[in-house]
């Protein structure tokens, strides 16, 4: 990572802003890459396809990012529809996995 790196309230140039986006955008994929690892563990350790979709689990993972969305000043609705865009590819990655381990060719 570049030393020009700053963060938000310290930048006083667009180039600058476009490194944070930047650098931003790659630790977000970082994270990404992460939680659907965790996609996999799950897909690894359910036994049974049909409790890969909790609605439940879904509504209070959408929930949560909303309201710490809301608690930071963040367009929480918005944020609430991408954690849905989120959950929704999760699960579908989940299941894709869950097949993949239970019948390899």
């Amino acid at each position: 990572m570049s030393d020009d790196f700053k963060l938000p309230d310290d930048c006083i140039d667009m180039r600058e802003v476009r490194m944070g986006v930047d650098r931003t955008d790659r630790e977000l994929m970082e994270m990404l890459d992460r939680r659907f690892g965790y996609m996999r563990a799950a897909a690894r350790i359910k036994t049974d396809r049909n409790v890969v979709r909790d609605e439940a689990r879904k509504a209070e993972v959408i929930e949560n990012a909303r309201a710490d969305a809301e608690g930071r000043g963040l367009p929480a609705a918005k944020i609430a529809q991408i954690w849905d865009d989120l959950v929704e590819t999760s699960i579908a990655y989940e299941l894709v996995e869950w097949d993949r381990l239970r019948d390899p060719d």
